[in-house]
């Protein structure tokens, strides 16, 4: 068994939930009410669309250049009403 590593990226979604897709894999995204499941998700699709290509005899893409990270960041946006004393 040949062991692939891609590079994903997972983003917030406006409803709440999170975008995955895979760069090197044109047409391979999926999407999941969390970060796991996001994960979880892509891996699911990377296999899904290696066996394709497999299947049809298709040469499976490689990264270019690797690079593993990880960023998880989230934003919380505040509206304050200042205290008249500060205005």
């Amino acid at each position: 068994m040949i062991n692939y590593t891609f590079r994903v990226i997972i983003e917030p979604d406006e409803n709440g939930t999170y975008h995955g897709y895979v760069p090197c894999l044109r047409g391979c995204h999926t999407w999941g009410e969390s970060i796991e499941l996001t994960r979880k998700n892509l891996k699911d699709a990377i296999r899904a669309y290696i066996s394709s290509l497999a299947a049809d005899g298709e040469p499976i893409p490689r990264e270019q250049g690797l690079e593993l990270f990880e960023t998880i960041s989230e934003t919380e946006i505040y509206s304050v009403k200042p205290s008249p004393r500060y205005v």
